[in-house]
């Protein structure tokens, strides 16, 4: 009977364990770590669909949307010309758009911004972890990060239109008060 007992307590300690989010466990959780806006975001390394590596890092200075997405999910796909138009627009001007995939396979990933012309780098999350990173439960997931690399607007969801990139830029550079999470 005690022994009964003994597991019972130990998978209820796991079990504890793995809800309160203890990091020998991230492995665990989907989207555990939302990242707080006006806090610095944290850094990450993925190779692009030339086999490159890219860091969030290497963009200090510039403001970054960084956007979760799959060529499976509609909303995803149906924002990705206002990015490509927000990013023709404003790169000279600082601005650049790292397209995130998740767990897609390269070839089919590269057919895709192939047949729709997308010019911004494509980064692979191939094991989920800069989506996990990110806090990203669901797609599409939007989080913009100032020249300082701190968050400024994580957006859940909803759509991505030319203007309100346009808008989140224009105030990340006027240094407005940062935004809280949305669901658009």
């Amino acid at each position: 009977m005690r022994s009964r007992n003994t597991n019972a307590l130990l998978v209820a300690i796991m079990l504890l364990i793995a809800l309160a989010g203890w990091p020998a466990f991230d492995g665990w959780s989907m989207g555990s770590r939302v990242p707080v806006v006006g806090m610095q975001a944290e850094d990450f390394s993925l190779i692009d669909l030339e086999g490159k590596p890219q860091s969030l890092s290497q963009y200090r200075g510039k403001i970054v949307l960084v956007n979760f997405w799959a060529t499976w999910c509609k909303p995803c796909t149906t924002e990705m010309p206002a990015m490509q138009a927000s990013f023709d627009k404003l790169r000279d001007k600082g601005f650049v758009v790292l397209a995130i995939n998740e767990l897609e396979d390269d070839m089919k990933v590269r057919e895709h911004i192939k047949q729709y012309g997308h010019t911004f780098p494509v980064l692979m999350d191939r094991d989920n972890k800069v989506a996990n990173q990110f806090g990203v439960f669901g797609l599409p997931v939007s989080v913009f990060i100032d020249q300082q690399g701190r968050v400024q607007e994580y957006i859940k969801g909803g759509l991505l239109t030319e203007q309100k990139i346009d808008e989140a830029v224009a105030r990340i550079q006027k240094q407005e008060p940062v935004k809280a999470a949305s669901l658009r």
